[in-house]
């Protein structure tokens, strides 16, 4: 938390935001907003999405539910950066790779199988596989990649990747 009682960034956000350094960032499922927030700080152009009403300073917000019907609210849009932590539907993994421009960084970060002993999300649908972010995005050079258990903010286990278009695999 920080002293406004906003979340701060997640750790394996702010340790990879660097790399996204011009252009546009998408923070999907955005939240609080408080990755969108980190982003509009390092004066780049972001777009938050949610399926609640958020109020980000500086931000371009789009209110859309990312899994009702079969609409991707940024058809068409590139990002040069991609943000997503703490949500998973997997049949968005398509749609965030091919919104993700030449040279575009994704830093992925959510819960997988093991959370349930710390709390929710416990269902299964909502918990990553082991490995299951290195296999999700198979066009992506792999920057970094972690998972299991993390102590802050609060006891879980995590799955992390930063990945870039273009580049080795």
């Amino acid at each position: 938390m920080s002293a406004h009682g906003v979340l701060a960034p997640s750790a394996w956000v702010a340790r990879w935001a660097p790399l996204i350094a011009r252009g546009r960032v998408l923070d999907l499922a955005c939240g609080s907003g408080r990755h969108a927030s980190l982003f509009v700080a390092r004066k780049l152009e972001v777009t938050a999405v949610d399926r609640e009403r958020r109020e980000i300073p500086g931000a371009r917000f789009v209110q859309a539910d990312l899994e009702e019907g079969d609409t991707w609210p940024l058809a068409g849009e590139r990002f040069e950066g991609i943000v997503v932590t703490n949500y998973l539907h997997r049949p968005l993994f398509p749609l965030i790779e091919a919104a993700l421009a030449q040279g575009g960084v994704l830093i992925y970060e959510t819960f997988m199988a093991g959370n349930e002993r710390f709390g929710k999300p416990s269902n299964p649908a909502f918990l990553l596989r082991p490995g299951e972010l290195l296999e999700a995005f198979p066009n992506l050079a792999v920057r970094g990649f972690a998972e299991g258990l993390v102590a802050e903010p609060k006891p879980a286990m995590i799955q992390g990747l930063c990945a870039i278009r273009g580049g080795e695999r």
